[in-house]
């Protein structure tokens, strides 16, 4: 009897250019907040060096040496935490869906924008009013909900206040995750056009640096694979909110990667 190999389908080219795109987004999102994670990162760093002086002090009381010590394992901690996230986030390219805690998400993505949105002077606020699990591909859920904050943190241009609502539907038995922003808005005319690939509101900066477009459009593919929907609100110089809703359960596990 011959035995007959069974040969995995390669993938189709424009799956590899999805892939492509959604690697080089979020390198993108990374670089974005790169500057604020250096800068973090020296304020660490400058706390464990100034405790450790401390510490070798001979006149430093045993008392005094262990707050140092705790200080600078405090520090280090938070260090080793924000590099974890980021190269978890820009390595991460599995693509099999698992239970993931939605607010886990969430608190992984601000771990790495904090610091950017203190910088430009937003505040956040954070209301989970559930604590939902759902199935998705983590890496991606992140990469959505990192683009959102960015877009919300760049529409605030004096500053303002990002809000994330967390929530579980049980109507339509959906996990709800809510980013708003109190920016400058979108205009009606724009709202509808806003999820077309290249179609960008940011105006290009001194250098001609601005929006690729890519962000929204890569967005929606991702939640629409994820069988979950993407909506947004906003009125022009009070704000935008943009709501991804993703479902509790597989509902077709065929469509599983």
């Amino acid at each position: 009897m011959i035995s007959e190999e069974v040969v995995a389908p390669a993938p189709s080219e424009n799956e590899q250019l999805r892939e492509q795109l959604l690697r080089a987004q979020r390198l993108s999102s990374v670089g974005t907040i790169a500057s604020s994670v250096a800068h973090e990162f020296n304020n660490i760093l400058t706390t464990i060096i100034n405790y450790a002086k401390l510490g070798q002090r001979p006149d430093c009381s045993e008392a005094s040496r262990q707050q140092a010590f705790e200080k600078i394992l405090k520090g280090s901690h938070r260090a080793a935490n924000i590099i974890s996230s980021m190269l978890g986030f820009a390595r991460n390219t599995a693509t099999r869906r698992e239970m993931a805690d939605i607010i886990g998400l969430v608190e992984e993505v601000l771990l790495l924008a904090e610091k950017d949105l203190g910088k430009h002077q937003i505040k956040i606020e954070k209301r989970y009013l559930h604590h939902p699990k759902a199935p998705v591909i983590r890496g991606q859920i992140e990469q959505i909900l990192l683009n959102l904050v960015i877009n919300a943190r760049q529409a605030m241009l004096k500053g303002g206040k990002l809000t994330i609502d967390v929530r579980e539907n049980a109507k339509t038995n959906m996990a709800e995750i809510a980013v708003c922003d109190t920016g400058v808005g979108i205009p009606p005319d724009q709202l509808r056009l806003i999820f077309e690939p290249f179609y960008t509101t940011k105006t290009p900066d001194a250098q001609g640096h601005g929006g690729s477009g890519l962000g929204l459009s890569v967005c929606r593919q991702i939640i629409e694979q994820h069988q979950g929907r993407i909506r947004v609100e906003s009125v022009v110089g009070k704000g935008s909110k943009f709501v991804v809703k993703l479902p509790l359960e597989l509902i077709n596990e065929s469509l599983e990667a």
